[in-house]
């Protein structure tokens, strides 16, 4: 998968808010998803971690690098995105 940029506009009005609680809009920002890939990466490791132990079919070591555990856990045919689960859970909630 390739490296994904992403840029965000904020309008000069934007911007004065933001500056009146934050000293730097865009290392807050930089942090702000710094944050959240590691809680994301800590609750996918927890979840999986468990589930690899549990699955019999599973004779594998598993990973104790980053990059090949989530390589091995999203070729899983039983792994789903969250926007995938989400597209699951709303056909239920219309049947």
């Amino acid at each position: 998968m390739a490296d994904l940029n992403i840029s965000i506009k904020i309008n000069g009005t934007d911007q004065k808010v933001l500056k009146n609680d934050l000293i730097d809009i865009n290392d807050w920002c930089q942090n702000a998803i710094t944050g959240k890939i590691n809680n994301c990466w800590k609750r996918i490791q927890s979840k999986w971690t468990a589930k690899l132990i549990n699955d019999s079919s599973f004779t594998d070591s598993i990973p104790s690098n980053k990059t090949d555990f989530v390589n091995l856990v999203t070729s899983r045919s039983d792994y789903k995105t969250a926007k995938e689960m989400n597209e699951e859970s709303n056909k239920i909630v219309e049947s």
